[in-house]
């Protein structure tokens, strides 16, 4: 199945996520900290990394910043905390999910069974060899290459983390159709609807910081979601 790198500084926790991993038939390399992580990662390859933030030696923010230089392996950030802020600064810095502690072994091995199908969709799609779709708004002020993943404005290109582009894409995709939180989730997350909405509202909010003058295309629609307004010109 799949070969899973557990990151706590917590043996307790380390033990439970190998527990349940194995119980599905993956396999689980463990390490202490951050610093054990990003070495791991530099001498092999695996399918997802769970880590924990708080850690020492190196704490699991600087540890992704470390890992995301040499491999785009997915990446589930546990925290003991759920502020906004571990959240922001862990998707900016690209990773995949974000769980709060305590969770549920369950949960966990479902998010990790959704990124991975995620993954393997992706992968078959990119080897397509087609002409790039490209949408232009606003006379080309917001340029948007779907093939290539390349979002421009005013000409100049809008750096974004893996998540924000499949968030940006689908609602691009999707312009001018309301789509409720349940909906974003399902297609952008890839698994069922916990109720968690504060990752949805805080990739948004990151995504509107993207684009800037653009972001007044992304309306919120209250108690449903989000509408990409905005037409080709």
């Amino acid at each position: 199945m799949y070969h899973i790198l557990v990151v706590d500084d917590e043996a307790r926790i380390r033990s439970i996520i190998k527990k349940y991993a194995e119980f599905e038939g993956h396999s689980v390399t463990e390490a202490g900290d951050g610093m054990e992580a990003v070495r791991l990662c530099r001498k092999e390859k695996y399918d997802i990394v769970i880590m924990d933030i708080m850690m020492p030696e190196l704490d699991g923010f600087s540890a992704c910043r470390e890992i995301r230089k040499v491999t785009d392996t997915p990446i589930i950030m546990l925290s003991a905390r759920g502020e906004e802020y571990d959240k922001i600064n862990g998707f900016e810095l690209g990773i995949d999910d974000y769980v709060v502690k305590p969770f549920s072994p369950k949960e966990l091995m479902l998010r990790i069974e959704a990124i991975m199908k995620r993954m393997s969709r992706k992968a078959p799609e990119e080897t397509k060899k087609s002409p790039n779709v490209i949408v232009e708004i606003d006379g080309g002020g917001l340029k948007v290459d779907l093939t290539a993943r390349l979002v421009y404005v005013r000409g100049e290109r809008v750096d974004m983390s893996p998540k924000e582009y499949d968030l940006f894409f689908y609602m691009i995709e999707n312009r001018n159709v309301a789509l409720s939180r349940e909906k974003l989730i399902s297609e952008v997350w890839g698994y069922d609807f916990y109720g968690d909405a504060r990752t949805l509202d805080t990739h948004v909010k990151l995504l509107r910081k993207s684009l800037g003058e653009y972001s007044k295309y992304i309306v919120t629609i209250r108690g449903v979601g989000y509408r990409f307004e905005g037409d080709d010109k």
